[in-house]
């Protein structure tokens, strides 16, 4: 049986893996890096969907430019419903940029123009995704929903977060932690 954390586990630097059973489209075999968690709710950044932009698309947008044709090809992920126009940089560069919150060990948001700057001129993190939103759920409700069995939750790593395929990141989470989802049945119930 999997243990699921009691309503004073704080989730920071976890992620959240939705099982199959969940039917919200925002959310469907969605990983959800959880950035913040505390009393008044939680905020997190979805890690494996890709959004329909490039972060040369992006940084254009921002007037930013960079002759880095690798970073220009990279895909930014749809990080959530909330704040869709909204930048979000998941790093491990511990520097002091302008709006970061750490989330753990050797892992930073970061929402301000002063890394994007950094990354386009090679200056960058070493490891970095950029996502357009993120999710976020008030007082009391993502313990909720753990409750009502839509989510699994696996401690975050970076080679998961930087080195695992979008497209494996769902199933490649909850291995993780010894769950195979496409042996989950897609209805979930209580005893």
């Amino acid at each position: 049986m999997i243990a699921m954390p009691d309503a004073t586990t704080n989730l920071t630097q976890h992620l959240l893996i939705a099982l199959p059973a969940l039917s919200d489209p925002s959310f469907s075999r969605s990983v959800a890096l959880i950035c913040q968690h505390d009393d008044n709710g939680a905020m997190g950044v979805l890690v494996n969907r890709a959004s329909e932009y490039t972060l040369g698309e992006v940084l254009s947008q921002m007037g930013i430019d960079t002759s880095d044709e690798a970073l220009r090809g990279q895909i930014v992920l749809s990080g959530g419903p909330v704040h869709p126009e909204r930048g979000f940089v998941i790093h491990d560069d511990g520097r002091d940029w302008d709006s970061s919150l750490e989330v753990g060990e050797s892992l930073y948001l970061t929402t301000s123009r002063d890394i994007l700057e950094a990354m386009a001129e090679g200056k960058g993190p070493r490891n970095a995704l950029v996502a357009l939103g993120c999710a976020g759920w008030g007082a009391g409700q993502l313990e909720f929903e753990l409750g009502e069995n839509s989510w699994l939750t696996a401690p975050s790593d970076s080679e998961l977060l930087f080195d695992t395929p979008l497209d494996e990141r769902w199933q490649s989470a909850a291995g993780r932690i010894g769950v195979d989802l496409f042996r989950l049945t897609d209805y979930s119930g209580h005893a």
